[in-house]
């Protein structure tokens, strides 16, 4: 397969702020309006699939538009973006590049070439398609998470600058202003629950799989036990399988009763009556943007105006089994090259059983 089999950005695409932006009745509202009026702000890291044309030269020429898509929570960002269409209380932003380019939900590399040429090492050193390492210089990763070689490894140093630079070059065009526009939203949300009080909360939204890639495609291995999802979603705040802090040198980014009580109106906004369709920091503890979110809140919680300001940080990983459907979900374990297609009623369902979850959160808090 050739780089024009997959779905690229066309070379130039800069984003802006307002194109990865959503929020209920546009038309009608101003951004400033939304924000003061809503309490939640989700971002999708991950929810773009498309590559920047920038950097196709440097992907692997095995790479398939399923794998491509696999390699992102793309399903996601039809979720939140009717999610935001619906519901005046929360503003969304959503991603438009893939982790690819450079995952927002890792700290950014003070140093990205050290980062992706030891990552390379690691990765050539392993060998194609064998488990690799990447602890600590995952932010571009050379490999997929069933350890598909999704980049070329470049075999000298001057191809590993070139390729850094192509990547930095093209993450300013969408990544960067996806980083800016969360933040300053995130800042805008804080300054006006300041000044009147209330609640703002920060939900960083994913989807992951219980099965990974063969080297045919098919989504169809079982991952480990210990890292599955459940059946619907885990919600994490850094703490242990309640919410409670964990470790005291990384506390909960969300108060855990709000935790608990925001798990039990998942189960009733979804309509499950399964404690364990919805669990507490299983099989992830949540990453970098509601650690980030975290640390600022609690400096904020030393300012006397916090008081009247609950805040928190949650990660919701849902189950990309849930999100896509049955159906689709069939497809993906068989052979073959392509994505599937996305059933607008259930993505609609689904937003709605958002809307309903965070309602019945509010409704305790």
């Amino acid at each position: 397969m050739t780089a024009s089999d997959l779905d690229l950005i066309p070379a130039g695409t800069v984003y802006t702020s307002e194109q990865i932006t959503h929020y209920a009745d546009p038309d009608t509202r101003t951004l400033e309006q939304a924000v003061v009026e809503a309490d939640v702000l989700v971002s999708a890291p991950h929810a773009g699939a498309a590559i920047p044309e920038e950097v196709a030269e440097f992907l692997s020429p095995e790479l398939t538009r399923r794998l491509q898509y696999d390699f992102s929570d793309v399903s996601t960002a039809a979720v939140v973006r009717r999610w935001a269409e619906i519901d005046p209380r929360i503003v969304a932003v959503v991603n438009p590049h893939p982790r690819l380019v450079r995952d927002p939900n890792r700290p950014k590399p003070s140093d990205i070439r050290a980062d992706l040429t030891t990552a390379i090492e690691r990765v050539r050193k392993a060998g194609p398609w064998q488990r690799v390492d990447l602890t600590g210089v995952d932010a571009i990763r050379p490999v997929t998470f069933s350890f598909f070689p999704i980049l070329q490894i470049p075999e000298t140093d001057a191809e590993v600058q070139r390729l850094v630079e192509a990547f930095d070059s093209a993450a300013e065009q969408g990544l960067g202003v996806y980083e800016r526009t969360r933040d300053e939203l995130t800042d805008l949300f804080l300054a006006h629950g300041l000044a009147h009080g209330g609640s703002f909360t920060r939900l960083s939204f994913h989807d992951t799989m219980n099965t990974t890639t063969t080297r045919e495609g098919a989504v169809s291995v079982p991952r480990a036990e210990q890292d599955r999802l459940p059946a619907i979603v885990a919600l994490s705040n850094r703490g242990d399988h309640d919410g409670e802090e964990r470790d005291p040198e990384d506390p909960p980014t969300m108060r855990p009763e709000a935790l608990r009580d925001l798990a039990a109106a998942h189960r009733e906004g979804f309509e499950s009556a399964d404690p364990a369709a919805v669990l507490l920091n299983q099989p992830y503890l949540g990453s970098q943007e509601i650690r980030a979110d975290g640390a600022k809140f609690r400096l904020l919680a030393q300012d006397a105006g916090e008081a009247s300001l609950q805040l928190g940080a949650v990660q919701a990983e849902f189950l990309r089994e849930f999100l896509l459907g049955a159906v689709a979900t069939e497809i993906l374990h068989e052979p073959g090259t392509e994505w599937v297609t996305e059933n607008r009623e259930h993505i609609d369902a689904l937003a709605y059983a958002c809307k309903r979850s965070w309602d019945a959160f509010r409704d305790v808090q």
